[in-house]
């Protein structure tokens, strides 16, 4: 049997590279996200303050949630989530960064020669 055949769980891996050009715009806005949480306690929201005003990318972290990510996709039910964020070096040039990367590497043979096909 295959994995889908015997398995109901499926991983989404995705992977977004974004471009913050107002990190003002981006750091009040996940103050303000804090702000109204009334769940957080008071230490957490202090830690979580000063994260944001400190780091784009965990301002970004508590602006994103994969549960808004899935909306309301019929048939699927959340059975875990996790994410996380960092400042990368970003250049939409380089081969790193291709899109497509996942599917050339599964094509190429054990040299990094494209494989032969039939």
């Amino acid at each position: 049997m295959t994995t889908s055949e015997n398995s109901r769980f499926v991983r989404l891996r995705v992977d977004l590279i974004l471009e913050v050009d107002s990190p003002d715009a981006l750091t009040a806005a996940a103050l303000e996200r804090i702000a109204v949480d009334d769940l957080m306690p008071a230490a957490e929201r202090t830690f979580a303050e000063e994260a944001v005003r400190e780091d784009e990318s965990e301002a970004l972290a508590y602006l994103v949630d994969p549960v808004d990510l899935l909306g309301d996709v019929p048939g699927v039910e959340l059975a875990h989530a996790s994410w996380s964020t960092e400042p990368v070096e970003y250049d939409p040039d380089a081969v790193e960064w291709d899109l497509d990367e996942d599917d050339v590497a599964e094509e190429d043979d054990e040299d990094g020669e494209p494989a032969a096909r039939a």
